[in-house]
């Protein structure tokens, strides 16, 4: 009963990161079915833990850092990292695999045509979906969005999230630790090396027929919406220079992404 009524507080004290769960679990259901999502929350989940409870105590992968303790009993932590943390990264690590497929899967000429713009067919071949290029993409995408994300969250104190680290050397990225960025890059590759061979045992039957754009486009929403949520966060404090760097990293990068979408970039295609 403790540990539900901790659960019950947690989402009261962390709403927004409940809400960008169930984003994730009803889009990526909807992409590669709920047992596949299952998978993929657990496996990234308890890699991301399993990172965090080292690089507490021995600095490996993230670099050293502390968690203050100040919500304990606000909110649940499993031993001394706050549970909503490591619940996290999974959704993270999905907005940022359909963000590398919104790149890089095969894909046919318009389906949808509104206002003479039209928009490309992504098909879902277990191959390219399960590739090197798909899965380097993702961690790109994901420890990027981190550059956002971990400077404003270190200035939580300034925000409704609260000091809830902190980092004893303060790094050069708006006191970041460079490691950080490079643990993030592991648990990435760490999880995609577990999931994707999985993906490639289990049955198809599961897996969406024809042409998937939509759903691979409701993952990138989900990345663009933590993305516009931490910026909101970052110009509210007063950090403008940290959320000018977000805005001049990720402005080509849309630009990409929207030519991809209507077919103006000269990638990989698959005929129908």
């Amino acid at each position: 009963m403790e540990i539900f009524s901790l659960l019950l507080k947690t989402i009261a004290l962390r709403p927004y990161v409940f809400v960008f769960l169930t984003a994730f679990l009803l889009s990526a259901a909807r992409l590669i079915g709920w047992r596949r999502t299952g998978y993929f929350l657990g496996i990234t989940w308890l890699v991301a833990l399993l990172c965090e409870f080292s690089s507490t105590r021995t600095g490996i992968p993230f670099g050293w850092y502390h968690y203050t303790g100040s919500t304990v009993g606000q909110e649940l932590y499993i031993s001394d990292i706050p549970f909503m943390d490591s619940l996290s990264f999974p959704f993270l690590l999905y907005a940022s695999y359909c963000m590398a497929m919104a790149f890089l899967l095969p894909a046919s000429g318009a389906g949808n045509t509104r206002f003479g713009i039209g928009i490309i067919r992504m098909q879902f071949p277990l191959a390219a979906r399960t590739s090197w290029p798909v899965a380097v993409l993702t961690i790109l995408f994901f420890a990027f969005i981190d550059i956002i994300i971990d400077p404003v969250a270190l200035r939580g104190e300034r925000w409704f999230l609260g000091q809830i680290y902190y980092y004893p050397e303060p790094g050069t990225h708006f006191g970041v630790p460079v490691a950080n960025y490079i643990g993030w890059a592991i648990v990435g590759f760490l999880s995609l090396r577990a999931y994707l061979p999985l993906d490639r045992k289990l049955q198809q039957t599961d897996t969406p027929p024809g042409s998937v754009t939509g759903r691979v486009l409701l993952g990138c929403g989900l990345y663009y919406g933590v993305l516009i949520f931490n910026l909101t966060v970052t110009f509210w404090i007063g950090e403008s220079l940290l959320g000018m760097t977000g805005l001049l990293i990720y402005l080509p990068l849309t630009v990409l992404l929207a030519l991809r979408v209507l077919g103006c970039l000269p990638l990989q295609v698959k005929e129908d």
